[in-house]
């Protein structure tokens, strides 16, 4: 929309000279309805400066930053405009999959077509996998999981979103990524925008060490663009992830490092994460680690299943903090209904006949097992921490406050934190004993 009135465009001369952005956000809240509209496809107004392009020589501009910081928008507008300026341009937009490239990177509320102008919307041909601008540039959808698919075509420029959580199996991740950078030899300056949130998986740490000056970090948090999320969002984010590691990353934008000598790592759990798993349970069982007393820390609630194909999946997290018997008896009575359980596995050091009457009083009608532990928590997670190393365990979901727990249990022994005793890890480990290690390594078990 570039009918503007000669009035309209030297307001829009003012308001761009305004290089601080809330100045200019306030100056832009006084704005008429005809203004706004005249004004609405003009990202650097409406941008803070964090989401506008760097200057100088780049060859990667990488956004590492939280949830909501407004990286897809800003990997889209990047895109507009260098399409605009370039009219024979052929670009690649590779997600981590050709759904999630098109779901999000086309046809997303902060996509291409939504962010374009109505008199110059692209056109998008689902078929060719290619978005066609009006002036002749093209854009063309790969997914980071067909790496090969890279090989071969040539591009001016790309933008590639989420690529912390591109397939890091068989390097896959890394692959696409030499690939397509093999194919950015049209032009004069070829370039590439990745955004992401940042996970610690190697593709990123490799951007990140770079040190030739060929790219180009912005970071930031969720917080920076509170103002245009709902509150609610903002409010549940807060309340699930705020106190946790997790958190920091997800929200924060801060890439978490690994603890030396921890039996997991965060890129171990990042490998083994498979949100969109649809392989039915060939079992279910709920891990229970209960509190010592009344006024315990944590009541550890772990369900896991595993496939007919042998491998484990960590299905929910549903613990509680400092609940009283009924309360976290009740709990685990629901989760086990919810999921499908076939078997409860609670560990019964702290008063074994106190559990099991705790749980039998909340209508547990499950075969319930009650395990004595006679090794340390260390001892026992090590079995489970190679199971994850082989490949043997997946993660169904993002755990935060579980992998904190994870990533602080130390080989040789000791608890790095947070809290004071990792009850949800110890439920975990429990619930995966008993699915894929049998009866090896629990002596005494007890079966009601």
């Amino acid at each position: 929309m570039e009918n503007r009135t000669p009035e309209q465009n030297t307001l829009l001369e003012e308001l761009l000279r305004i290089e601080d952005d809330k100045a200019r956000f306030e100056a832009m809240e006084t704005l008429r309805p005809a203004e706004r509209r005249a004004f609405q496809h003009v990202w650097e107004l409406w941008s803070r400066r964090e989401q506008r392009a760097p200057k100088g020589d780049w060859q990667c501009w990488l956004i590492s930053a939280g949830r909501g910081f407004g990286k897809t928008r800003a990997g889209a507008e990047w895109v507009r405009e260098y399409a605009k300026r370039h009219p024979d341009a052929r670009i690649a937009l590779v997600g981590a999959s050709l759904a999630e490239a098109r779901a999000v990177m086309v046809e997303g509320e902060s996509g291409l077509l939504a962010i374009a102008p109505p008199d110059n919307c692209p056109v998008f041909e689902p078929s060719l996998r290619r978005v066609q601008f009006g002036n002749g540039a093209q854009a063309f959808l790969y997914s980071a999981g067909e790496p090969e698919s890279l090989r071969g075509p040539q591009h001016d420029a790309a933008w590639c979103d989420e690529i912390a959580k591109w397939d890091n199996a068989s390097d896959r991740a890394m692959t696409a990524w030499d690939n397509l950078l093999m194919g950015l030899r049209l032009g004069e300056q070829p370039q590439v925008v990745a955004t992401t949130t940042p996970r610690p998986v190697p593709l990123m740490r490799r951007l990140l060490d770079t040190s030739d000056g060929s790219t180009v970090v912005t970071a930031g948090s969720s917080y920076e663009n509170a103002d245009h999320l709902p509150t609610r969002f903002i409010s549940r984010m807060q309340r699930q992830y705020g106190k946790t590691a997790l958190g920091r990353q997800e929200l924060d934008g801060v890439m978490l490092e690994d603890i030396e000598g921890a039996l997991w790592s965060r890129s171990l759990i990042e490998r083994c994460r498979d949100t969109d798993s649809t392989m039915p349970m060939a079992r279910v069982v709920v891990g229970v680690d209960p509190p010592a007393s009344e006024r315990g820390d944590e009541c550890g609630i772990v369900v896991c299943g595993v496939g007919e194909n042998g491998v484990a999946q960590v299905l929910a997290d549903c613990s509680l903090a400092r609940p009283s018997p009924e309360r976290w008896a009740r709990a685990v009575a629901e989760a086990a209904s919810a999921w499908n359980a076939d078997r409860v596995v609670a560990e019964a050091n702290q008063g074994g006949q106190m559990v099991g009457s705790v749980l039998r009083a909340a209508d547990l009608t499950l075969p319930l097992t009650l395990v004595h532990a006679s090794r340390g928590k260390v001892a026992r997670a090590e079995p489970i921490a190679a199971l994850y190393e082989s490949g043997r365990v997946r993660h169904a979901g993002l755990f935060a406050k579980l992998e904190d727990q994870l990533c602080g249990l130390m080989t040789g022994g000791g608890y790095e934190g947070p809290g004071r005793s990792p009850d949800r890890a110890d439920a975990l480990v429990w619930a995966l004993s008993e699915l894929m290690l049998g009866r090896r390594g629990r002596p005494r078990v007890r079966t009601i």
